[in-house]
């Protein structure tokens, strides 16, 4: 794994990547932190199972975790953030540069994590490049479960962000002081937006959609009739998939769920590669329901 930085327009982004160790990416997977963390969050330290990254290049893929506009190399040109859209902008610019420079392999997957979902939801529909081969997006639905303004109360989100402890190694609250992050105000001022636009964007996603509920998932809610509500705005994707992972919290990815959760993300990506829900398929809806 190196550190890299990634020209993005006029801005230069930072993240991680990892890459195979013999010959070239079976496929580019682009990863997206959340809100308040940054690409770190998919290196999880605390125990060597956690980390997407590690796992990724054993299996054969090229993983990048991008730190969003705002965050990393960019946080001090962009102390308030970027709004959605020129998110959007921005990372699509990157994923061009990432594959036109390092290599996509069979195409591009973006993994998106709480915020960021709707940065991959907006990016896919509006910014899409040709080699997309689908969107995996945990942590994100389009009906809160708390008021928009709980976001901004510190140290009483933590039971959101978290849920119970038993679900993280030990060390991980001290591992993860690297990972958190300042949720910038452009970030913070958004959430509030998110179900109105949901309904405008979701439609406009034309490529295989998998969303991860955790078990314990608190700020969003994930009822039938709420994850539905979700899968009915992406009527145009050709297919969507909906998990839900026992014993996890919202970060996922920090938790012991991680690794099942980062196996059955590359499995995705190879439904995508090899399935008749590539791209250039005819959208025709299918729904798998997860257990």
């Amino acid at each position: 794994m190196r550190r890299i930085t990634v020209a993005a327009g006029p801005l230069t982004l930072s993240g991680l990547q990892s890459d195979p160790p013999d010959g070239p990416p079976r496929a580019l997977v682009v990863a997206l932190h959340g809100g308040g963390m940054s690409a770190g969050y998919f290196d999880g330290q605390a125990h060597p199972d956690l980390s997407l990254l590690t796992l990724g290049a054993h299996l054969g893929y090229r993983v990048v975790a991008l730190d969003r506009p705002g965050y990393g190399a960019s946080a001090a040109q962009l102390p308030a953030g970027r709004t959605l859209a020129e998110q959007a902008a921005d990372v699509a610019a990157a994923v061009r540069q990432l594959a036109s420079a390092e290599g996509a392999g069979g195409g591009v997957l973006l993994l998106a994590h709480s915020f960021a979902g709707k940065l991959a939801f907006l990016l896919a529909a509006e910014h899409a490049p040709d080699d997309l081969l689908g969107l995996d997006v945990s942590g994100c639905g389009t009906r809160l479960a708390v008021p928009p303004e709980q976001v901004r109360q510190g140290r009483s989100v933590r039971r959101l962000n978290w849920g119970p402890l038993s679900l993280y190694p030990s060390g991980t609250f001290q591992a993860s002081a690297t990972v958190v992050a300042p949720m910038p105000e452009r970030e913070v001022d958004s959430v509030g937006a998110w179900e109105r636009l949901s309904a405008e964007m979701l439609p406009g996603v034309r490529v295989p959609v998998r969303l991860t509920f955790a078990e314990h998932e608190a700020w969003w809610r994930h009822g039938d009739e709420d994850v539905a509500d979700v899968v009915g705005r992406l009527a145009a994707a050709p297919r969507v998939v909906v998990d839900r992972m026992p014993g996890a919290g919202h970060n996922i990815s920090l938790g012991w769920a991680a690794r099942t959760y980062h196996l059955r993300v590359f499995a995705f990506v190879e439904e995508c590669l090899r399935g008749p829900g590539r791209p250039a398929a005819s959208h025709v809806p299918v729904t798998d329901a997860g257990p």
